[in-house]
């Protein structure tokens, strides 16, 4: 639920095609008129949705009777939630006060979801799996109300959209469907980027005096410091394997965690890198060589995926994990350690080209695998694994004596930062 209000936040998510949006949007047709294709389309998704979500309660719950009359109760349910959320959603780009609503039910339920997850709400999940049928009823009752009050507002608002929140919901939809098109996942996180970067203004400051290599990197800097709230929810996902390994995880689950946390913290650094290897001609007027360019930029990313591993760590090793860590001290030393691995993965991660749907695909049981997506999703990740291996074998495999892997750790992601650095090349577009 949490995901599909997140989804409609992003996408709008009412809008119409590129070309309506320049040609119609700003003349006297009446604008629910307009828009009412769009909506119709959104309460399509709701539905699916809402019945998916109806499937899944009772399936996850349980029915300890009255089998029929639970599962038809669940689907009201599942629709008037999501029916009810997508309409939350369309308030949301017509009022600010809405948006703002929108944005506290998404993060009340993401916190719902990981209290959840860490099974601290089993007993009241089994309440609710055995409630009478006459609380059912009533809760179906209110949740029909709510969502059908919700969507009349919404209807309602369609006339009140401004046409800057169209325009724009419009054009982020034409480059997302020409991603789509073209199957390169790599420009949504530019459209992403792009937006919300287009709808600020920017105080102008002095440079700061810093070397040449270091002062083409204060950009990433001052990026990362514009957006604090990132920053703070950045912190608070360092609890998350904690919270996994709580749920259950083994120390596999552990290590792939704080690993690909760890690679997607730092993965939101490389902006400047990213850019660089998109327009190279650009990067060279500069007059900084490659390389020093990359070891510049790569002591922010480093900075925060070490950080980040060193609170997970420090996280977990202050929290019973029944087992899944044994308890030899120093853990959290392996977050500094794995900091230039990170980097150096990040930073592959950011210059890596587009993908190359000319390479072969390969038929096997499972159906048609086509090795270019595979060779670009794991371009990156591969060199934070090769990296941290010292780290997540220690992870994996809890030992006494963390010693010689801190050790090991230590030397590995030096040296893979180090030939990273040394075999970079000028991007190819």
């Amino acid at each position: 639920m949490a995901g599909l209000l997140a989804a409609a936040r992003a996408a709008g998510p009412v809008f119409v095609p590129p070309a309506d949006a320049s040609w119609l949007l700003l003349t006297p047709l009446h604008r629910r008129s307009m828009l009412g294709r769009s909506a119709r389309v959104l309460g399509l998704v709701a539905l699916v949705a809402g019945l998916l979500l109806g499937v899944a309660l009772p399936a996850v719950l349980g029915a300890p009777d009255q089998l029929v009359w639970r599962v038809l109760g669940a689907l009201v349910l599942g629709v008037s939630a999501t029916v009810g959320g997508m309409a939350l959603a369309v308030l949301g780009q017509s009022s600010q006060t809405w948006q703002f609503w929108l944005t506290a039910t998404v993060a009340a339920l993401l916190a719902l979801a990981v209290v959840a997850v860490s099974g601290q709400l089993r007993a009241v999940l089994a309440v609710a799996a055995s409630a009478p049928p006459a609380a059912i009823a009533a809760a179906v009752a209110g949740a029909v109300a709510v969502s059908g009050v919700l969507a009349r507002r919404a209807w309602v608002s369609l006339d009140r959209i401004p046409a800057r929140e169209l325009v724009t919901a419009s054009t982020r939809a034409g480059h997302v469907a020409n991603a789509t098109v073209g199957l390169d996942p790599s420009v949504l996180t530019w459209v992403a980027e792009d937006n919300h970067w287009r709808s600020r203004t920017l105080a102008s400051r002095r440079w700061p005096k810093l070397p040449a290599p270091l002062a083409l990197a204060w950009a990433d800097w001052a990026r990362v410091a514009r957006r604090p709230g990132r920053l703070a929810l950045i912190a608070a996902t360092a609890a998350l394997p904690a919270v996994l390994v709580q749920a259950g995880g083994s120390p596999a689950v552990l290590g792939v965690a704080v690993l690909g946390g760890a690679l997607g913290v730092t993965a939101t650094a490389v902006s400047g890198a990213r850019r660089d290897a998109d327009n190279p001609g650009l990067a060279r007027l500069t007059g900084v060589g490659l390389r020093p360019a990359l070891a510049a930029r790569a002591v922010l990313p480093a900075l925060l995926g070490g950080v980040w591993a060193t609170a997970a760590l420090v996280v977990l090793a202050a929290i019973p994990m029944a087992g899944a860590v044994p308890d030899a001290g120093g853990w959290w030393a392996f977050g500094p350690l794995m900091a230039p691995a990170l980097a150096a993965g990040a930073l592959r991660l950011a210059r890596r080209p587009p993908i190359d749907h000319s390479l072969p695909v390969l038929e096997t049981g499972a159906g048609a695998v086509p090795t270019g997506a595979v060779f670009w999703a794991f371009t990156g990740p591969d060199l934070a694994l090769l990296g941290c291996l010292p780290a997540l074998t220690a992870m994996t495999s809890p030992v006494a004596d963390l010693g010689p892997y801190l050790l090991a750790q230590g030397v590995t992601g030096v040296a893979v930062l180090s030939a990273y650095l040394w075999r970079a090349r000028p991007a190819r577009n």
